[in-house]
């Protein structure tokens, strides 16, 4: 049978797309010239026929009247050929079906297995999955995340506490805030702005009272520009924080209006201060003047010796709204020659503590006071200590529910002593006091270290050369032990005035040196208790794998490296979290967060991923 295309018309001429079968194309006529099996032909435009040449009795096909058709034997073989080949494209779907489903199934695999291949590391340009021997320089448990030390062993990684309270450590040398003979400096720290900010009368400039703002970085700080508060002699001057406005009220006397005491708000912004308007508390002189903040009342409580009134203690209440703070009446603490005053805040109990000088006795006493509104009133007095009581500090520890009260004791050869008081109501017990510097101790003041649950008192040796010291104590219950004091300044040192700061974890003392240069310095204490991870190679801690086994100090411990799969049935892992040293329990943690501790000469991420609740892929060394 001849397969047959039809004629087409290409640029104006018919022709025929078969080879074999052509089409004689001439300028006037086109002829249909007949090939292999076909009868007739002629021209075109006579409409001729063409015929299919059939041999007689022809096999499969027939032609009927004008048409080609199919014998029966024929159409049998066909139709049975037909189901033939029908029966192979259903196998065929079949087979089509199950190979897409096995293209899946491998796509998911090469997914999963490019999933894994992305979270094997390269190490050392192309290496990994190693199971190392190590000696081990401390006992190591199965499961510890290790690192290198100096001589090349293996030890658990951890946080290592270091005691630097006996004595107090001062890494780094004073700044200076001031080179105008600043006298009588008292800091406050503000915890809103983190910052330290310290008042003083600056004798260079007319004895303005000036304030400055320091800013503590690790065991440094530094100062901005300083800026004055009060155009007029300022002296007895005390500073405290008010947590709610985030405001530092400054209290002092000012000279030349007739020795009034008054009170400014202090706007920290950066390294800069503004102030508000100073206002008056009383219409009368008054001296030794003391601050604290009430965080229970929301309120700023003074307490000072009133000249004008007969010198009795008093204290008045103040409440800060913006940059101005106004006061309610002035309230009697003691009816008699009573000053020098040292104020503090218990939290536990919501009551102000007032210590204090008797002039009548010289005994050191105290009084505790309960704020309501704008008011506040007092319990009885008790004396802290009966003999010549002077220089005289407090602060509140905050963890033992304590107050301490540090002093001068003229009982006691003139030595730095303390005393812990427990309030109860509105009236206050002592323990008994208890030597931290055997030698004439003037200038001391208290700070509470909230981090470290320690007291630090700062104080000038006024036997030896007038140089600065500072001093770690303890309280537990009525008593208070101490290490040994430790020397900040070995040039003469006055006005020391001390704070804590809580963000950094620092003691701060600013102080005058009067050596010469007659400057006005801050320095910053080492961290009490400070943390570092260990081990270290070169000084840096460092992060190699995880202990495959429990080992002794000096026997082999195999360790897994990046690389491997550490496998542990126990481990309750989250599959695909990323997983962190954790060196508080030497194991791991899905806690990103750097430690504070960590000072890595690698920084800090993460050392393998879970790829099962046990399994543990480890992909990083840091």
């Amino acid at each position: 049978m001849v397969t047959r295309r039809p004629l087409v018309v290409q640029d104006g001429f018919v022709a025929e797309l078969p080879v074999g079968d052509t089409v004689a194309a001439g300028t006037s006529t086109t002829e249909v010239i007949a090939g292999s099996g076909l009868v007739g032909g002629g021209s075109v435009s006579s409409n001729p026929r063409v015929d299919f040449a059939l041999a007689a009795n022809p096999s499969g096909i027939i032609y009927v009247g004008d048409s080609l058709g199919i014998d029966g034997a024929a159409q049998i073989s066909a139709d049975t050929a037909l189901a033939s080949g029908s029966a192979a494209a259903v196998l065929a779907d079949s087979a089509l079906a199950s190979g897409n489903a096995s293209l899946v199934t491998a796509s998911a695999a090469l997914a999963s297995g490019n999933a894994a291949l992305d979270l094997v590391p390269t190490l050392g340009g192309g290496g990994g999955g190693t199971v190392a021997e190590f000696t081990a320089a401390s006992a190591v448990a199965s499961g510890y995340v290790v690192g290198f030390d100096d001589a090349g062993k293996v030890q658990s990684i951890r946080e290592d506490i270091t005691d630097n309270t006996d004595p107090m450590s001062f890494p780094s040398s004073f700044a200076t805030y001031s080179t105008g003979s600043p006298y009588q400096n008292s800091a406050a720290y503000d915890s809103f702005n983190n910052k330290i900010f310290i008042a003083y009368r600056d004798d260079a400039n007319s004895l303005y009272g000036t304030g400055v703002v320091g800013t503590v970085s690790g065991t440094t700080i530094s100062f901005g520009t300083p800026v004055v508060f009060n155009s007029q002699t300022s002296q007895y001057l005390s500073c405290t924080f008010d947590s709610t406005s985030n405001k530092v009220v400054i209290a002092f006397q000012d000279s030349v209006a007739s020795g009034y005491p008054y009170a400014v708000v202090a706007t920290i912004s950066g390294t800069s201060v503004s102030y508000g308007t100073k206002v008056n508390l009383i219409s009368a002189a008054a001296d030794g003047l003391s601050s604290t903040y009430d965080s229970l009342n929301n309120r700023v409580v003074i307490s000072f010796r009133n000249q004008g009134g007969s010198n009795y203690g008093t204290t008045i209440v103040g409440t800060v709204s913006g940059t101005s703070i106004s006061f309610g009446t002035s309230v009697v603490f003691k009816s008699s020659n009573s000053g020098l005053t040292s104020s503090t805040f218990d939290s536990t109990s919501g009551k102000v503590l007032v210590f204090y000088r008797n002039f009548i006795t010289t005994a050191g006493e105290s009084v505790v006071g309960t704020v309501s509104g704008t008011s506040i009133s007092f319990g009885s007095p008790v004396t802290f200590n009966s003999s010549a009581s002077i220089y005289i500090g407090s602060a509140y520890d905050t963890a033992n529910q304590r107050v301490l009260v540090c002093y001068r004791d003229g009982g006691s050869s003139e030595y730095g002593v303390a005393n812990v008081g427990t309030v109860s109501g509105t009236s206050i017990s002592f323990g008994s006091k208890v030597t931290y510097a055997s030698t004439t101790s003037d200038y001391n003041q208290a700070a509470f270290d909230s981090t470290n649950n320690r007291v630090v008192i700062s104080f000038v040796d006024n036997s030896n050369g007038n140089k600065g010291l500072s001093v770690v104590g303890s309280i537990s219950g009525t008593s208070v032990s101490f290490g040994a004091s430790t020397i900040y300044e070995t040039n003469t040192t006055n006005y020391p005035s001390i704070v804590y700061n809580s963000v950094e974890d620092h003691i701060v003392i600013a102080y005058h040196d009067s050596y010469l240069t007659t400057y006005g310095r801050g320095i910053v204490a080492e961290s009490l208790f400070s943390l570092s991870v260990n081990p270290t190679l070169n000084s840096y801690p460092n992060v190699l794998g995880i202990a495959q086994s429990t080992v002794a100090s000096g026997s082999t411990c195999l360790v897994n490296l990046p690389g491997t799969l550490y496998n542990d049935p126990a481990a309750g892992l989250t599959t695909g979290a990323f997983y962190y040293a954790n060196p508080t329990t030497s194991g791991v943690t899905t806690t990103s967060t750097k430690p504070t501790s960590w000072d890595g000469q690698v920084p800090w991420n993460y050392i393998g991923r879970a790829v099962t609740s046990s399994g543990l892929m480890l992909l990083k060394s840091i």
